[in-house]
């Protein structure tokens, strides 16, 4: 019994020995052949490792220049980056493509499969890459900057820009919500930019009744705007008749303000010109219904009280 155990130990000993001898052997000729190859291509190979070394010099220099001339036209920090990480690798690609044709590398094959597996990556990553374009379209044409308030027409979302990253854009609302928009949809729509500039007109429409006094209605209203030190007095000032509707004439007035104080000063000339209106005896008319009861004349025609009640 022992005896056959020693000999299964003896033969799987020599299998082993047998197996790393071979893998010894593999190995010894593969370094063989990649030393009799570095041999015959020692000229080729240096010459690459020049390539290699001039060209990732010449990568540095591409990518400062770029750098330099990317801060001077003031795109944002991110953006810079991320242009420069796509100037970074695809100069290296290059490098060393030249590097590997100088060798011998057939370079072919190696760009259509490289090819091959981008136009893959491409249709997988669609939906990331248009976000991806459409931030750097964002960043380097800025149609809104952190701190404006935006609409985007697509979905109606609208609060103040509080940060645009390279995928998606950032926006807190009114009341305190935050919105994540796709840069894709923020750059294939339109949207409105409601503090791009430093002043804002400020509109507001008010019905006034047909026998309302039109001067008078226009200076309550004058006496109304003087009183607000925030319109600002060098822009125009405009009272005016808007329309004219089935229960009244719509009053329209216009002036400037600055961004910051659209909404404290619509508030605010609001409710001023209304109890204005009410101190000076100004209806502000509403839609009513009046109804007019027929005496005995219109029993005498024949028309029923039920009927005339309803009309």
């Amino acid at each position: 019994m022992n005896g056959m155990w020693m000999q299964i130990a003896t033969q799987t000993v020599e299998d082993v020995a047998k197996q790393v001898e071979e893998s010894a052997g593999l190995v010894s000729k593969t370094v063989n052949r990649f030393v009799n190859w570095l041999v015959s291509k020692s000229g080729s190979v240096l010459i690459a490792i020049l390539v290699i070394v001039i060209g990732m010099k010449l990568v540095n220099w591409i990518l400062k220049l770029v750098k330099k001339s990317l801060e001077k036209s003031s795109i944002e920090h991110s953006v810079v980056g991320f242009l420069l990480s796509v100037v970074r690798v695809i100069g290296y690609v290059l490098v060393f493509l030249t590097a590997a044709s100088v060798v011998g590398f057939e370079i072919t094959s190696f760009v259509t499969i490289l090819g091959t597996a981008s136009l893959s990556i491409g249709l997988a990553l669609q939906g990331a890459l248009s976000n991806l374009a459409g931030g750097v379209l964002i960043l380097m044409l800025k149609p809104f900057q952190v701190g404006d308030y935006i609409i985007e027409n697509n979905k109606g979302n609208e609060g103040t820009v509080t940060s645009i990253d390279i995928f998606y854009t950032r926006l807190k609302t009114y009341d305190n919500k935050m919105i994540v928009i796709p840069n894709g949809v923020l750059a294939d729509n339109s949207l409105v930019n409601l503090t791009a500039q430093e002043m804002r007109k400020v509109e507001i429409k008010i019905l006034i009744a047909y026998q309302s006094d039109i001067q008078k209605v226009k200076e309550v209203v004058r006496g109304v705007l003087a009183q607000e030190g925030r319109i600002i007095e060098s822009e125009p000032i405009d009272i005016f008749i808007d329309a004219f509707e089935d229960n009244g004439m719509r009053l329209g007035i216009r002036c400037m303000v600055q961004t910051q104080d659209y909404w404290s000063v619509t508030w605010n000339l609001k409710e001023c010109i209304k109890v204005s209106f009410d101190e000076q005896g100004i209806v502000i008319p509403y839609n009513r219904l009046e109804v007019e009861l027929l005496g005995e004349k219109g029993k005498k025609k024949g028309v029923k009280e039920d009927k005339i009640k309803k009309k």
